[in-house]
């Protein structure tokens, strides 16, 4: 299985859900991603202003607890498990993609950087507003029932959809 391009969807689900059991067993949380950003970007803010710390929601993400550092492992752990993934079953990708070349055409890779960036700075910005990600509201959320993660998760997606049209209609 390890060496398979493609990992059973439905095997990952049921991996990923019975990951929310220690979650919420062992240090009282669900899944999600975008508050180890904060975890991180505050840590490392109050090294340079310590001032920071005095705003409650920075110093909240950069106590030590098991809740803060459990997400940062779980990002850190998602992009080296996708790398192992990637070098085990030999995949490889285009160094381009089409989508990126129709929609921003022979741009230099420091525009294609920026505009990746800016992308990624926008996406963590919606997260923190809607007090959640994707895998925050979507797994965790859903798998607690909650009405505001469901509202979340159909907003992401409707929002996912629109721009899907948008960009599709450029090209």
């Amino acid at each position: 299985m390890l060496t398979q391009k493609a990992w059973s969807p439905y095997l990952a689900g049921v991996v990923i859900g019975l990951l929310q059991i220690p979650a919420f067993l062992i240090i009282e949380t669900a899944l999600g991603a975008s508050s180890s950003y904060v975890t991180v970007g505050a840590l490392f803010t109050s090294w340079v202003d310590p001032s920071i710390l005095t705003i409650k929601y920075a110093s909240s993400h950069v106590a030590t607890t098991a809740k803060n550092w459990w997400q940062v492992a779980l990002v850190v752990g998602v992009a080296i498990g996708a790398f192992l993934s990637m070098k085990l079953s030999g995949a490889k990708r285009a160094a381009v993609s089409p989508v990126w070349t129709r929609a921003l055409g022979t741009a230099s890779p420091a525009k294609r950087y920026a505009v990746a960036f800016f992308g990624g700075f926008i996406m963590l910005f919606g997260a923190r507003l809607a007090d959640g990600c994707t895998s925050g509201h979507g797994l965790s959320g859903m798998a607690q029932l909650s009405v505001g993660s469901t509202v979340a998760v159909a907003a992401m997606f409707t929002g996912a959809i629109a721009t899907a049209f948008l960009l599709l209609r450029r090209l």
